[in-house]
């Protein structure tokens, strides 16, 4: 199977731009179980959302914290950040990037891929 994120990630532009520097911040900081979701073909205001989750609502903020971070460091911005202050489920709105950091049994409850399931999966580089 081809690594869609991976082929695409070589231009290097816009959205995938800012995918990857989110992946790579919340892999920095040990996010678990990360994925991409392809949404342009199921929602018409962002392109792409960013899952992942935390142990605790410390490394949700941390995780949060990173991204931000990295986004200011990259040249993006977050446009905003919501539910950062309870650590449970926090929603990073990069534009064109949703990034959705969840405390992981918050994660497993909304269970958001199956909400989104139309929406495409897109492989990490380096994934099994």
């Amino acid at each position: 199977m081809k690594n869609n994120l991976a082929l695409a990630l070589r231009n290097e532009s816009g959205a995938l731009h800012v995918v990857k520097n989110v992946v790579g911040a919340c892999e920095d900081v040990k996010g678990m179980d990360i994925a991409v979701l392809d949404v342009r073909s199921v929602s018409d205001f962002a392109d792409y959302f960013v899952v992942v989750s935390g142990r605790s609502d410390r490394q949700v903020q941390g995780l949060t914290n990173k991204v931000i971070e990295e986004l200011h460091r990259s040249g993006s911005r977050a446009l905003s950040v919501e539910g950062y202050e309870d650590g449970q489920w926090v929603l990073v709105d990069c534009g064109d990037v949703v990034v959705h950091i969840f405390y992981e049994p918050v994660r497993e409850f909304y269970d958001i891929e199956s909400l989104w399931m139309r929406a495409k999966r897109v492989e990490l580089p380096g994934a099994a």
